[in-house]
């Protein structure tokens, strides 16, 4: 198997407020089916708060990001997968 991330910027979580609980819910139905289906890695959200950096194999810290990177936002799923069309 194959590990995926799925990854979703901010502004994809922008709606009414009033939307808010059918989009929890939708969320978290998601998360169910994943690890009921054995695929779910992990997931969180990105502090943008927090300036990114890059540690290397040795342990070596970087400020920033890859330079094809222009920011660093939102969220991100990972999923154990046999193909990409799974």
């Amino acid at each position: 198997m194959t590990k995926y991330l799925i990854s979703f910027p901010s502004a994809a979580m922008v709606f009414p407020d009033e939307d808010l609980q059918a989009v929890s819910d939708a969320a978290h139905a998601v998360v169910r089916e994943a690890r009921d289906a054995g695929v779910w890695v992990f997931s969180g959200g990105i502090d943008e708060s927090v300036a990114p950096v890059m540690v290397d194999g040795d342990g070596t810290v970087t400020e920033g990001t890859y330079t094809q990177t222009k920011q660093l936002e939102g969220g991100y799923t990972v999923l154990d997968l046999p193909s990409r069309e799974a």
